[in-house]
């Protein structure tokens, strides 16, 4: 008797359909936190159809197309589980959707990264930034190609400017990846 699409499946129903042993499953799960079968009393997982798309997915990548665990996470961190379910059941125009609105997301991110440098480099130039870090930190005091730098003018050398705008870059990326993980 075949069940209805939408109906959920047992591991061992899921190990069959997707040519996989059962403890590759249970060990999937623990790789792969999207994958959240129901488990009722005694521990017997039941997977849902969203469950095994992704699978399906997973499956593809790594043993069709060569990925490592650690390069389909990343997939799955950058694209999303949609991507992995688009993959698995070979919809192109889904993927090349997903594509597209993951660049525009990029392009967005790349906008919002240069305003923040330019609000960097306004403060910089006007000489007065916003918090006022220790002098010997940032170098005040010593000389760069401009000349001395006196303690009392708070300007930061070119290197320490450069320093100060990557910084920025890379706690702009954080907010970034935990803004995707939300």
């Amino acid at each position: 008797m075949d069940k209805s699409p939408d109906a959920f499946r047992t591991i061992s129903e899921v190990a069959e359909q997707l040519d996989l042993p059962q403890h590759v499953l249970r060990f999937w799960e623990t790789r792969f936190t999207q994958i959240k079968p129901m488990k009722r009393g005694g521990g017997r997982r039941y997977y849902r159809p969203q469950d095994v798309e992704l699978i399906k997915g997973i499956r593809h990548m790594l043993y069709d197309q060569g990925y490592t665990i650690k390069g389909v996470q990343k997939l799955l961190r950058e694209n999303g589980v949609q991507f992995l379910v688009a993959v698995g059941n070979g919809d192109v125009a889904a993927i090349d959707l997903i594509a597209q609105r993951r660049r525009a997301e990029a392009a967005a991110d790349d906008e919002l990264n240069q305003e923040a440098s330019n609000r960097l480099d306004n403060e910089m130039l006007v000489g007065q930034p916003r918090v006022k870090p220790g002098r010997r930190f940032f170098g005040l005091g010593k000389s760069d190609e401009d000349g001395p730098v006196s303690a009392d003018d708070g300007r930061l050398s070119r290197d320490n400017r450069a320093l100060l705008q990557e910084a920025l870059f890379d706690l702009l990326e954080c907010k970034r990846l935990l803004d995707q993980v939300r």
